[in-house]
């Protein structure tokens, strides 16, 4: 059997295609965040209130994940996914033509940013569920982390242009940009036609929940990486929800240096999500998330002492990387860990608390930096990384090899 590599599951047509459309979807939604991030800082906001666009973008997909979870397994995937995609294009173009007619007040802005959340939350588990219907089981890891690489893609270089969009055009333009991202992916769900499952009797949706939490409670490795995917989430969550203001507090900056800063985070990411694969042939899961957690911290520590924009680029290179290494090695885990009739739902509930704790941790980091100041939330969280590790010693992750047999 072939050994599997970062790019091999790429040679399955029907996955490249996917792989392209959620990428330039995930692209516009990371432009989308820039702007009403933005929108939010240029009027003023409170720290809290800043912070809140990462809660907006990031809760809906705690809240519905299960739900969506449940759905992707008991209905058709292509239809889920092509009806999510729908549904956000049609608010995204809602949303550009209010901020044209000069509605842009933040709840209006949170709101919508909220409801795109709810596409993105309904649209993911049935990827994620898709994958393994796609390629081999032998290639499941490889994909799984080649989705993520192109989610960070997005995240490298939609913030970087998102910026500059914002700066040309405003948040405005920004939001028109992330309406036309949902065209490809729309077209390429609407040509895809899988391979029908077979026909099986369709669970009641709160039954169908029901099985995948007696499931994960049953089973201590998915009780374990859940666990550790909320507790990482949630105490790194403050560099991604006070970037904004790092940019504008911290260094003085404007949309440009604001987009750079992302960009950074998501090149570094990047770079983690595209050695996640040999990273994860030569290391266990236990010491790939300890090593991501302390190289995310350092780097929080490094920013919040406010060093030159160079050096603050350079270490939210290493950060980006760490913290795709993690969120990588829990999708990854949640996958090989997951029954194939259950893999919606199990997926879904890893997905949930992975950006649950981005939304409770934005908004608890957001209050925190409003009291204490942005330099002293982003170091609080740093140190709290660091020390993170130690859950290891009591609830270390299951080793994916081990899930392979």
């Amino acid at each position: 059997m072939t050994a599997s590599t970062t790019l091999s599951p790429l040679r399955y047509r029907a996955f490249a295609l996917i792989l392209v459309g959620s990428l330039l979807s995930n692209f516009g939604n990371a432009i989308q965040s820039v702007g009403a991030a933005w929108q939010m800082t240029v009027t003023g906001q409170s720290a809290d209130i800043v912070a809140l666009v990462q809660s907006a973008a990031n809760l809906p997909i705690m809240l519905l994940a299960l739900p969506a979870g449940a759905w992707a397994d008991m209905f058709n995937r292509r239809t889920i996914m092509l009806a999510a995609q729908i549904g956000m294009m049609l608010l995204s173009v809602l949303l550009a033509a209010l901020s044209f007619a000069g509605v842009v007040a933040p709840a209006f802005v949170i709101g919508l940013t909220a409801l795109l959340a709810c596409g993105v939350a309904c649209f993911n588990p049935a990827l994620a569920a898709s994958i393994g219907g796609i390629v081999p089981r032998v290639e499941l890891a490889a994909a799984v982390a080649l989705n993520i690489l192109a989610f960070n893609v997005a995240r490298s270089l939609g913030p970087a242009v998102g910026g500059a969009i914002v700066a040309v055009g405003g948040a405005k333009a920004a939001f028109v940009a992330n309406a036309l991202s949902y065209f490809a992916v729309i077209a390429i769900l609407w040509r895809w036609r899988p391979k029908a499952p077979p026909l099986t009797q369709r669970p009641a949706l709160l039954a169908a929940i029901g099985e995948g939490f007696h499931h994960a409670r049953r089973s201590r490795e998915v009780r374990t990486i859940l666990l550790r995917a909320i507790t990482f989430t949630t105490t790194g969550a403050a560099a991604w929800a006070l970037m904004p203001l790092v940019a504008s507090d911290l260094l003085g900056q404007g949309s440009a240096v604001f987009g750079l800063l992302l960009g950074a985070l998501g090149l570094g990411a990047v770079i983690g999500a595209a050695g996640a694969t040999g990273v994860r042939n030569r290391f266990s899961s236990e010491a790939i998330i300890r090593a991501a957690g302390i190289l995310y911290g350092l780097g929080c520590i490094g920013v919040a002492l406010r060093p030159s924009l160079p050096a603050m680029l350079a270490l939210l290179l290493l950060s980006g990387a760490g913290w795709v290494q993690a969120l990588s090695g829990f999708s990854v885990a949640g996958q090989l860990w997951s029954p194939r009739p259950l893999v919606g739902r199990i997926t879904a509930m890893v997905s949930s608390l992975t950006f649950g704790g981005i939304a409770l941790g934005s908004w608890l980091w957001g209050h925190f930096a409003e009291s204490h100041g942005v330099a002293m939330a982003i170091m609080a969280s740093g140190i709290a990384m660091i020390m993170l590790p130690v859950i290891g010693l009591l609830f270390p992750m299951p080793r994916h090899e081990a899930a392979l047999k």
